[in-house]
């Protein structure tokens, strides 16, 4: 991690951890691909891993020009953006601004070992801003060992020969990386009441059922969980059922010989000219339409 620092107390290290791995991409050749395809809306300029980092800290008064995304696997240690703190332990994700004054060191006690990159380019404050936790600087990850073979990956990249195709590969990686993040942050937890109502109403795309019903089936308020799902998905518990059965209707018009009777019955349509024109308000088409159109 580059980029000048603050004067800090010797036993402050910036980097020189035992069994570290450390990739710069000297700043040439970062000009040179946020001039081509591709690698000008997102380019990996620094990446890294830091094992059990004890001393670990760096203070930049004037931001870095990348913005930076640190995750933190075990643990801990802060984050701080002026008047703000950040306390990251295992499965926190966080993302600095570029140009954003900040400093960041291990706890004394259980100093962390985090994963990190510097990202530039057209797309980097979308992809680890907006996207990255709706907005919020941190985020707590649930599907960690999806994150940190991402994160391997694309250190790996690096650490071959930095030619153009090796840092457009870097490019793509760290895409996937970032959206995995964003993703992830969104996504209900394996057993809570919102995975839960998902599950339940996936079970039966051919069925009803009301948002106070389903709420008291997973044990709590019909407008917490409405909220809940507009958070996770967009829209509440009703629209995210439709979309499981549009899916599920897409799919046998694809593979199936069904009639649009037989289709609309069997994702909880009794009435096959309101299934119709439910799914053209969805997709501009009717099912008719729809099945005739080429793919593949």
């Amino acid at each position: 991690m580059d980029e000048t620092v603050m004067h800090t107390p010797p036993h402050y290290r910036m980097d020189g951890f035992e069994h570290q791995r450390l990739c710069v991409i000297p700043r040439p050749q970062v000009e040179a691909a946020l001039d081509r395809p591709v690698t000008r809306r997102l380019m990996v300029t620094d990446a890294g891993y830091f094992p059990a980092a004890s001393g670990h800290r760096r203070v930049r008064s004037r931001g870095a020009n990348e913005t930076i995304v640190i995750l933190c696997v075990a643990g801990a240690g802060t984050v701080r953006m002026g008047a703000d703190s950040h306390a990251l332990s295992p499965g926190s994700c966080l993302a600095i601004p570029a140009h954003r004054p900040h400093e960041y060191q291990a706890s004394f006690e259980d100093p962390w070992t985090i994963w990190w990159l510097h990202v530039r380019g057209t797309d980097a404050a979308e992809l680890t801003g907006t996207l990255l936790g709706n907005g919020q600087p941190m985020v707590r990850l649930r599907s960690l060992d999806r994150v940190i073979a991402l994160f391997d990956e694309l250190v790996s990249l690096m650490e071959r020969r930095l030619s153009p195709a090796q840092l457009l590969a870097a490019s793509g990686v760290a895409w996937n990386l970032l959206t995995r993040i964003a993703a992830d942050s969104v996504l209900p937890a394996d057993g809570s009441p919102l995975e839960r109502a998902m599950r339940y109403l996936e079970a039966r795309v051919d069925g009803s059922i009301q948002v106070a019903e389903l709420a008291s089936i997973v044990g709590m308020s019909p407008s917490h969980l409405s909220a809940l799902f507009r958070q996770a998905t967009g829209g509440g518990p009703g629209a995210f059922h439709t979309s499981l059965k549009m899916a599920r209707a897409r799919s046998l018009l694809d593979t199936t010989n069904l009639t649009v009777a037989e289709v609309a019955a069997a994702v909880g349509y009794a009435d096959p000219l309101y299934f119709s024109r439910h799914f053209r308000r969805v997709h501009g088409v009717n099912p008719t339409t729809y099945r005739a159109h080429h793919k593949g």
